[in-house]
């Protein structure tokens, strides 16, 4: 009875054993096919795109250069940057005037500054006959007022080159009869690219190339 029961218990024991062996060899296989299928981990999860080590990306290269850097001409014909007068802050009415004037004789012809397009002729109660010009890159927007004619065939959208004839000075608009002259202004154009909208820039230091 002692031997029958001893021979019961060893073969429970060795089935015990072999099940156990089984599982772990079962859980071992698990685990390695587990290392096989899954992917491996994105090296860029926690710091963003790869190669950019959570770095700020890198600003965008600039696409015009610097009006400060521009070997702009001179607007009106026969004037030496010498004659100029910086207007610029000097008061009309209730605002600046955001501008310089170019004294000269009627009908002296005035130059593109740069090559660009032209964008827009308008005529206004202040401004008279003018001219918006945008610069290559479509950045800066120069403008001419108080002209007394536009260059023949001059019109919207026409390409134009630096020292091209655009127009002639005059007193058109608000402009004195007894003074005419060209009111030119720079604006750096906004994202929406407005001819009549845009950052005052001071004229003066520019066209001196300072």
């Amino acid at each position: 009875m002692t031997r029958r029961v001893s021979i019961i218990f060893l073969s429970f024991a060795v089935g015990a054993l072999t099940d156990v062996g089984l599982t772990w060899r079962l859980h071992r296989q698990t685990v390695e096919q587990a290392r096989v299928v899954a992917p491996a981990a994105d090296p860029g999860a926690e710091h963003g795109p790869v190669g950019t080590t959570g770095a700020a990306p890198a600003p965008p290269p600039k696409t015009a250069e610097a009006i400060e850097d521009r070997d702009l001409e001179l607007p009106v014909e026969g004037v030496d940057e010498e004659e100029l007068y910086d207007s610029y802050s000097d008061a009309r009415g209730s605002r600046t005037h955001e501008a310089i004037d170019i004294m000269a004789a009627r009908g002296t012809p005035v130059h593109a500054v740069e090559d660009g397009t032209i964008k827009r002729l308008f005529t206004s109660k202040a401004g008279g006959l003018t001219i918006y010009q945008f610069d290559p890159s479509e950045t800066y927007c120069y403008y001419y007022a108080h002209l007394d004619a536009y260059a023949e065939n001059l019109r919207e959208g026409m390409p134009v080159k630096r020292g091209d004839v655009i127009g002639y000075v005059g007193s058109t608009g608000n402009a004195s009869e007894d003074a005419p002259h060209l009111h030119f202004a720079i604006t750096r154009l906004t994202q929406e690219k407005q001819w009549w909208k845009g950052e005052p820039l001071n004229p003066y230091p520019i066209l001196k190339g300072q």
